[in-house]
């Protein structure tokens, strides 16, 4: 379930690239790389940190088939899409909390400090949509007010709060992936925002 997941995850990422790129009048091959980043930017920049080379998705070409699944997917039915935000909403979701819990093991089989790890977790999850933004000439989403690598860093605190009380490694993934999905649900649902900082 947590592989079907994360393929889920890594579509959701890719057609968000591509949607992204689409709406910035890319070209085809624009728009596949603005894809390919989204998905595995996050992984490609943890894994050359704790020195991982070569990178998750150069070993396992599996990534590289969902990412151009996602981006032909996009193409083929770009019209529609739009009728599938919430889908593509609820996979992007999915996605987030499972490359952050990916990011957090990954740091533990390193042996990293839990803060450190964290931190990984959330870059796995949010830089692809950062450098993604970068690309597209956007200020990336989590630096704005949307409430998006909070729910990473939470997500974490709460998986080590939960590893502190020895309970089942299977267990903590999923209460933690199930309280990330709600977080974000609950943050875009309601709106909660965090306040720009202004100069005096």
């Amino acid at each position: 379930m947590f592989h079907i997941i994360e393929i889920l995850g890594t579509i959701a990422f890719a057609i968000s690239g591509s949607l992204t790129a689409m709406s910035k009048k890319l070209d085809p091959f624009g728009v596949f790389i603005i894809a390919f980043v989204t998905a595995v930017g996050g992984g490609t920049l943890r894994d050359v940190m704790i020195g991982q080379t070569p990178v998750a998705w150069m070993k396992q070409l599996d990534y590289v088939y969902l990412i151009i699944l996602g981006f032909v997917l996009a193409l083929l039915f770009r019209k529609k899409l739009d009728r599938f935000r919430i889908s593509l909403f609820l996979f992007d979701t999915i996605g987030l909390s499972v490359f952050t819990l990916i990011g957090l093991q990954k740091g533990l089989e390193t042996g990293l400090h839990p803060i450190i790890c964290v931190a990984l977790g959330t870059m796995t999850a949010c830089f692809g949509g950062v450098i993604r933004d970068i690309l597209c000439n956007e200020i990336p989403v989590i630096f704005r007010r949307e409430i998006y690598a909070t729910i990473c860093m939470a997500g974490g605190i709460l998986f080590f709060l939960l590893k502190a009380l020895k309970v089942n490694d299977e267990l903590l993934s999923v209460i933690v992936a199930v309280f990330m999905i709600v977080f974000r649900i609950l943050a875009v649902t309601r709106k909660w925002r965090l306040q720009p900082v202004e100069r005096q």
